[in-house]
């Protein structure tokens, strides 16, 4: 009997546990997981787990888990009125109006709505929306929504490079908000790396459906190559990705504002 977890199956999904190759799940909130061989890590912001052992090689999975990506759209697409369109009606809006604008005009979410997770990790952390201005409007608060996906993954990434054996070739990501194409392009400059969208909505089915063959079938995993799924790639404009660095550390700014204090008032 084969068994395996929704995103380890995922991470073998994609690329079958290549080197590089760092797996992340969109949904409510996020997994971001990386293949790496040795579970010997001091990273506390992250959790290590074993993400599948074929009965040849035993692959740990190096993964922090964010509570609220997809969830802070939805957040804010209610608090701005949107909730009461069709879901084709909203999916629109939501790839149209963060284009429609050159930027958030210095408005940064936070989407401590429960606490923030990786790589943070405070329980105690509230949201926070900063930088209002009077020329904010509907376009802004929902490309910053947006934008407070990205600068969570990355800060993920960032934690995973602590890891000595970890590489980042591109980014393999799956899950209901990666179908709007303007989120996707902002996480490939943000990174500085490809980010290869999978073409098939049940990922976690595949890779699960991948690893039992491979357990069955006993064989190089490069045999498995064939049966991978296709995935749809955004180049990263790397100009773009070293005028988004400016945000990021803006952004990391705005996520100290919510961090509890031991020292702080009452």
């Amino acid at each position: 009997m084969s068994m395996i977890g929704d995103s380890h199956a995922a991470l073998f999904g994609h690329a079958l546990g290549e080197a590089g190759c760092v797996k992340a799940t969109y949904g409510t909130g996020s997994s971001v997981m990386a293949p790496v061989k040795s579970a010997q890590c001091d990273i506390d912001a992250l959790a290590t787990t074993v993400a599948w052992h074929d009965g040849d090689q035993l692959v740990w999975g190096l993964e922090g888990n964010i509570p609220h990506t997809g969830d802070a759209v939805a957040w804010m697409a209610d608090s701005t009125g949107l909730s009461e369109l069709s879901a084709a009606e909203l999916a629109h809006e939501l790839n149209t109006l963060p284009a429609s604008v050159d930027s958030t005009l210095g408005v940064y979410f936070v989407p401590a709505l429960t606490g923030l997770g990786a790589p943070w990790w405070d329980d105690s952390a509230r949201g926070v929306i900063c930088g209002l201005s009077r020329g904010v409007k509907r376009a802004h608060l929902i490309r910053a929504a947006l934008e407070s996906i990205t600068y969570q993954i990355a800060d993920v990434v960032v934690a995973m490079r602590q890891h000595e054996e970890f590489t980042l070739t591109a980014l393999m990501v799956d899950g209901g908000p990666t179908n709007n194409d303007w989120l996707m392009q902002y996480q490939a400059d943000l990174l500085g790396c490809p980010v290869m969208r999978s073409d098939v909505p049940e990922l976690s089915a595949i890779g699960a459906a991948l690893l039992a063959r491979k357990a069955l079938h006993p064989g190089s995993t490069a045999d498995l190559q064939a049966f991978l799924t296709e995935h749809s790639t955004f180049q990263p404009d790397m100009a773009r990705h070293q005028r988004l660095q400016t945000r990021w550390q803006e952004w990391r700014h705005a996520v100290d504002r919510t961090l509890w204090k031991p020292d702080s008032p009452a």
